[in-house]
């Protein structure tokens, strides 16, 4: 018997840029950033729910693309979005479907414009269909653009697992067009901002120290104080992605999902009703005040961290945490196994040294994290006494 073992190396741009009404007379950044190969097919995606805030969104989209020469604009499709449309496989047919009918080749583009479940679902499609075509998200939520838009997965729900079926790819390009951003609902746009203290937690204690300096700022939304933020957070995001050694996510550790191991699942366990910012923020309280108690995060920087979540009215515990199985262990700590599982490998959690800094651990004491969940539980019933 015999054999040979070949190194196959494939290099990927990974382009983020930020703008301002992108579609806009005179705003050549998405003109500049296409190639055109002789007549480059364009299909764009839009999140239904975006039509209210946008009604001229689709004609802006038609007159930009009918002046470039080389980029054909093949149509414009607006499908559902939301945790919905992962949760059912028909936004992903159909998204197929459209590639499909509108003969998308792989020198083509596909647009998508949306929050960031829309963007995975889409961005799915667009992943297996031809098998890769080229991918230009337009993320339009505080998360997708400051966190998950700027990512390299796509994917859907199955099995009541989030994220089960998936692929890794690259998008051609991510454009985030601060435009969409401040349109969102006021929650939705704090919830966001998670995702930039996370973050801030795992590679930046400066970035951390800026978000408590300005949380008045960003609890009120401030716009030029939210777009600093978002900018920084989605720059941080992409550049672990690229450095940070595995983009793909063949090893055990990830951590950008710092606290997500309980998010996960108790967005799960509220069959979704709860969101993912709202989530990963119970989830970063948890993780945040376990790492104080089993003694490798300073109390003190612990609690810097549990209020700016509190500052920027995020939850720091959830009803969920009460449901418990039939032998009275919660329900939530399924998601460890299911965390691990997702990887392979032996479990890997990441938990915070100091604020910027983080450590792999390969357990978690179920006791002690009850005893976290716990006192969130006094704390968000007793906000009084804090």
């Amino acid at each position: 018997m015999s054999g040979e073992d070949f190194n196959i190396t494939v290099s990927f741009q990974h382009r983020i840029r930020f703008t301002r009404a992108a579609f806009a007379p005179g705003n050549r950044l998405v003109a500049e950033l296409l190639e055109t190969r002789g007549r480059s097919k364009v299909l764009v995606f839009v999140e239904k729910g975006l039509r209210g805030f946008f009604p001229q969104l689709e004609g802006e989209i038609q007159d930009y693309f009918s002046d470039l020469s080389g980029l054909r604009l093949t149509g414009v499709e607006w499908l559902a979005g939301g945790e919905e449309a992962k949760r059912d496989a028909q936004v992903y047919q159909d998204a197929m479907a459209a590639i499909e009918r509108h003969h998308i080749d792989r020198h083509s583009y596909v647009v998508v414009i949306g929050g960031g479940a829309f963007l995975d679902v889409i961005g799915f499609a667009a992943a297996t269909g031809h098998r890769g075509v080229r991918l230009v998200r337009f993320p339009t939520t505080t998360l997708s653009q400051d966190d998950s838009g700027v990512g390299v997965k796509n994917g859907i729900n199955a099995f009541g697992k989030k994220n089960f079926i998936g692929a890794f790819a690259v998008p051609y390009a991510v454009v985030n067009d601060f435009r969409f951003l401040h349109t969102q609902p006021e929650l939705t746009r704090r919830a966001g901002l998670i995702e930039a203290v996370k973050v801030a937690l795992v590679r930046d204690g400066e970035f951390f120290d800026w978000m408590e300096e300005n949380l008045e700022g960003l609890r009120s939304l401030d716009e030029a104080t939210l777009e600093e933020a978002v900018q920084r957070s989605a720059i941080h995001h992409a550049r672990h992605i690229a450095q940070g050694g595995d983009p793909f996510e063949l090893g055990s550790s990830r951590p950008l999902d710092y606290g997500h191991w309980a998010a996960h699942k108790l967005e799960q366990l509220t069959d979704f009703e709860l969101s993912h910012g709202e989530a990963v923020s119970v989830g970063v309280a948890l993780d945040t005040l376990y790492a104080a108690k089993v003694g490798l995060l300073n109390a003190d920087d612990a609690e810097r961290v549990l209020k700016v979540i509190e500052g920027l009215e995020l939850p720091v515990w959830h009803e969920a945490l009460e449901l418990r199985d039939s032998k009275g262990r919660r329900r939530v700590f399924n998601g460890l196994e299911e965390f691990r599982e997702h990887l392979g490998g032996e479990l890997t959690v990441l938990l915070l040294k100091e604020p910027g800094v983080g450590m792999d651990v390969h357990e978690i004491d179920e006791a002690v994290w009850d005893d976290c969940a716990e006192e969130l539980k006094r704390r968000a019933l007793s906000p009084a006494s804090n």
